[in-house]
């Protein structure tokens, strides 16, 4: 009977023995070069790491703040509040490079004196530390004075603020209701001048009525006055489409 012996050897020819003694020396010399170049080796740099351009986008901070009014309001419709919270506080409210505190009376009685068109004109052109318009020039006349009015009347004054100017989508948005309210409405009568109520585009007839003011002839429609019922006869209308409707009259007949 053959027997089999399980711990008989894998090299069977001696071309496999030179294999295996070739493989004994390779095998530990390749791995101490390895290691050898892993120590001795060090790491390279981008060639274009260390330019101006991209060591200032390494360094650049995580966030930044920006003087503005921003919100995304339309410049010319932002309040004194909000132009005071966004631009002037970051110098008024510590009073940085002498610029008078907010709400200290003290500091801000002589400037007072001086009126609202020159504190107005000051910040326009700039005036010390501070820059044309406080270093925001998206800010209108109007807009730095509404600011100038919030910030001095915090301080004692009585100045009174310019009205916010509507945004030119709000004007051509109550321009178009306006005639949609004269077109369903106003047009029975106001188109032939019935019952002496003055024609649309008559100037002579709308001169003396327009010169008693918006609001006067508004107040006449919603009440009601001669032969025209309240509202001119349509219940439905709110004041606001009764405004629209009359400025879109006035509009055309001046």
């Amino acid at each position: 009977m053959d027997t089999h012996d399980s711990h008989s050897s894998f090299i069977k020819t001696p071309q496999q023995l030179i294999v295996v003694v070739l493989l004994a020396f390779l095998v530990p010399i390749i791995g101490i070069i390895l290691v050898v170049n892993l120590v001795l080796s060090r790491p390279t740099a981008e060639p274009n790491a260390m330019t101006p351009e991209s060591v200032a986008a390494r360094i650049q901070p995580v966030g930044r703040v920006e003087f503005g009014a921003g919100g995304g309001a339309a410049a010319g419709t932002r309040s004194g509040e909000e132009i005071v919270k966004a631009v002037c506080t970051a110098c008024h409210q510590a009073g940085v490079a002498n610029a008078p505190r907010l709400g200290d009376k003290a500091q801000w009685a002589p400037r007072l004196k001086q009126g609202l068109n020159a504190l107005v004109a000051s910040v326009v052109k700039g005036k010390g530390a501070m820059p044309p318009k406080a270093g925001d020039p998206s800010l209108t006349d109007e807009e730095i004075a509404r600011a100038v009015v919030a910030m001095a009347n915090e301080a004692g004054a009585k100045f009174k603020a310019p009205a916010a100017a509507k945004p030119a989508a709000q004007k051509q948005a109550a321009a178009a209701d306006g005639k949609a309210v004269y077109d369903q409405t106003c047009v029975a009568c106001h188109a032939q001048s019935v019952a002496g109520s003055p024609k649309l585009g008559d100037k002579a007839a709308w001169a003396p009525r327009i010169k008693t003011g918006m609001d006067s002839l508004v107040q006449s429609v919603l009440k009601g006055k001669g032969a025209m019922p309240p509202k001119g006869g349509n219940a439905s209308f709110n004041e606001a489409q009764v405004r629209a409707a009359v400025e879109f009259m006035v509009s055309q007949s001046k």
